[in-house]
């Protein structure tokens, strides 16, 4: 289909019908106007001129011999390459079955002759400024993805490549704390203590952006993978931090889903580990893992009984570097919840949160059956 260009509503119009005087008038009328006009005879010369060179838009005439307008605008829909080729229909007939037929078989708009000629171009121009405004949202979604991937990557390598300095700068810290430690008086100590711990922060922050990138431009083919094994590297992976808060945790029998291993592993620490870290002050951390099938995905749950999350803020806890008011009292980048929607959008799978504060959060999300 062809581009219009950034003013210019006047495009390439295809008529479609085997008396010649109405293609006379009508592409009188339409050059007139400023139109490209083609002209076709049959339905079989319009599919081919179609192929050959998708026009902006096609007027069809319905009642034509060896193949009709229904035919032709349904071979076109079928067509991959021609089937975004919008189609008025432009008949004699007025029978409201014959109207519903047409839009069935795919047309944009029905005109009934004798048609009035302000009429006719109406509607032409509306089908040519919805194809404009969606040509101008399909450049935009595209200028968009490209400008996401290259943040992305853009954030990759800054990240990786601040890694070694900023590893360099801790460790001569530490260095300095052992060594000089009796020269130094509390207070040189103690911001030689900020600074550690600030470089330590950062360290999390540049560790947590790696891996989001990571997972934003990783593509990995998906296999059946046992979630019941995933989870043992997790409890694994965590079996300090629930040693330490003396974590009650509850888990069905997992299923075998189709995804990656990897992912699906940080997937799951992020949120165990959100619930453990999430805990309100005297009470004993309580995380409970639930599955259950559905039409053709099992649906996951990750429930604990923390300090919950402000109503006004379900909707902002997956968006990258977003951290709600009580949480900021708790370590974090900002980072995990955003890495967990990639790897489940990844898998072709969504994500969703409930809670209450000082309740406790759960959540939810979807894998495909393996």
């Amino acid at each position: 289909m062809k581009k219009y260009s950034a003013d210019d509503l006047r495009g390439d119009i295809l008529l479609v019908d085997d008396t010649p005087d109405n293609l006379r008038v009508l592409s009188a009328m339409l050059t007139n106007q400023g139109f490209e006009v083609r002209k076709a005879l049959s339905g079989q010369r319009a599919i081919a001129s179609v192929r050959a060179d998708p026009p902006n838009l096609i007027l069809l005439d319905i009642k034509m011999p060896e193949m009709d307008g229904y035919t032709v605008c349904q071979y076109l829909k079928d067509d991959p390459t021609t089937c975004e080729v919008p189609v008025i229909f432009i008949s004699a007939l007025d029978d409201a079955l014959d109207k519903v037929r047409a839009f069935a078989v795919g047309g944009v708009d029905y005109v009934t002759k004798p048609f009035q000629e302000m009429e006719v171009l109406a509607r032409i121009e509306h089908q040519l400024r919805i194809q404009k405004l969606q040509q101008q949202l399909m450049e935009q979604n595209q200028e968009l993805a490209r400008s996401n991937r290259e943040l992305e990557q853009f954030a990759y390598v800054v990240s990786h490549d601040l890694q070694q300095p900023l590893q360099s700068i801790t460790g001569f810290v530490r260095l300095i704390q052992l060594k000089y430690q009796h020269y130094l008086d509390d207070v040189a100590l103690d911001y030689l203590s900020r600074i550690h711990d600030t470089g330590s922060r950062m360290q999390h922050l540049i560790q947590d952006l790696l891996m989001y990138s990571k997972v934003s431009n990783q593509v990995q083919e998906l296999q059946p993978i046992d979630c019941n094994f995933v989870l043992k590297q997790v409890l694994e992976n965590l079996q300090m931090a629930i040693a330490e808060k003396q974590v009650a945790l509850v888990c069905d029998v997992l299923p075998t889903v189709m995804g990656s291993e990897t992912q699906l592993v940080q997937l799951l620490q992020n949120l165990i580990s959100n619930a453990i870290k999430f805990t309100r002050p005297d009470t004993t951390p309580q995380v409970e893992i639930s599955v259950a099938k559905q039409e053709n995905q099992w649906l996951f749950g990750v429930h604990d009984n923390g300090i919950g999350i402000d109503s006004h803020n379900i909707e902002r806890v997956f968006e990258i570097f977003q951290r709600t008011q009580s949480a900021k009292k708790y370590p974090g980048t900002g980072i995990g919840l955003a890495t967990c929607k990639k790897i489940v959008e990844n898998h072709g799978g969504r994500i969703w949160v409930t809670s209450q504060l000082e309740m406790g959060t759960t959540f939810y999300f979807t894998l495909a059956l393996a």
